[in-house]
């Protein structure tokens, strides 16, 4: 294997910080999916996918993205928690694709909390 000078690691360190920046990474916005077996039943993981479509389109390093467990309103799933710094989260029920699609761009993106489909500010 050919030595690697400083300049390729400095390379391969951003690559693999940008593509592990949702999952561990320091981001201005959280938005937790959450994806207990109430959530999956309900539509979780299709809210999840338009969410990653949502991400994707978007290209921000500043947004992570997580999957949980059940919050115990097993009624109310599929739930989405969108936590903004130095903002209260907010808690969104009863999500599908377009709900999710209209989370993303009006309150990750633009600030605005979508109080139709809020279940909770925590």
């Amino acid at each position: 294997m050919a030595k690697m000078s400083i300049e390729d690691l400095k390379r391969i360190k951003e690559k693999t910080s940008k593509e592990t920046s949702l999952r561990t990474g320091t981001a201005s916005i959280k938005i937790t999916v959450h994806m207990g077996t109430c959530g999956i039943a309900a539509g979780a993981r299709e809210v999840m996918n338009t969410l990653m479509e949502e991400m994707a389109q978007a290209d921000r390093q500043d947004i992570r993205v997580v999957a949980s467990g059940c919050m115990g309103m097993c009624s109310s799933e599929p739930n989405v928690t969108v936590e903004t710094e130095g903002e209260k989260p907010v808690v969104y029920q009863k999500m599908d694709s377009n709900r999710m699609r209209q989370v993303f761009k009006r309150h990750v993106i633009l600030g605005e909390v979508q109080t139709d489909f809020a279940l909770a500010r925590i």
